[in-house]
């Protein structure tokens, strides 16, 4: 897989908004941190990163258009809510237009919004570094997930879908079902560890 990161950026560039774009470099760096961190492949990071929210920016009928042309699964969920087809989109303009063949990459892109269970590391660091770039400011628990993030990505992740969940609950939204799945394979992953170490 020959990927000119410099060539993405600038694609980038034109196809993103400023803040979206200044996000999406923010994760990059940030994935490339945690790639780093725990000996996961940094340039694969960097990509994921880069593309993760490639899709964002094209307006929601488009979306629709789009993965209907393409044969993209849409949910009931996600036709009420089509900003969710970015991350499905995102992966298939990443194979399609910028080459991405790794597999890995591409779910990583595919789940960085909802998660899902039983994630690759790739997966995580995507998940994670989108929710902690350093110009994220307003999440619940910020600080405690940042540090997490770099010592138990598992616990960060969980506390990311715990605090996701009731940030949605509060504010009266609807929950993807791959987020509840996710949720419960992550609570329960921690859950079992906390009896293993107790006894």
């Amino acid at each position: 897989m020959d990927i000119n990161i410099n060539s993405i950026k600038k694609e980038l560039i034109k196809t993103l908004d400023k803040d979206r774009y200044n996000h999406t470099v923010g994760v990059s760096y940030t994935a490339m941190c945690l790639a780093m961190r725990y000996e996961e492949n940094i340039k694969n990071a960097e990509i994921a990163g880069l593309l993760h929210d490639c899709a964002k920016c094209i307006p929601d009928k488009k979306k629709i258009k789009m993965c209907l042309e393409n044969n993209i699964e849409i949910t009931n969920v996600e036709m009420e809510h089509p900003y969710l087809l970015h991350s499905k989109l995102g992966a298939y303009i990443a194979e399609s237009k910028y080459n991405v063949d790794d597999q890995d990459i591409l779910n990583s892109i595919i789940k960085h919004t909802t998660g899902s269970d039983n994630m690759t590391m790739l997966e995580k660091i995507v998940y994670v570094a989108d929710y902690i770039e350093p110009k994220r400011y307003k999440a619940a628990n910020l600080t405690e997930v940042r540090k997490l993030a770099f010592t138990d990505i598992d616990m960060a992740v969980y506390v990311i879908m715990r605090d996701t969940i009731n940030y949605l609950n509060s504010k009266g939204n609807v929950i993807d079902n791959n987020t509840n799945i996710a949720y419960t394979y992550y609570k329960d992953l921690i859950d079992n560890r906390n009896k293993t170490q107790l006894t």
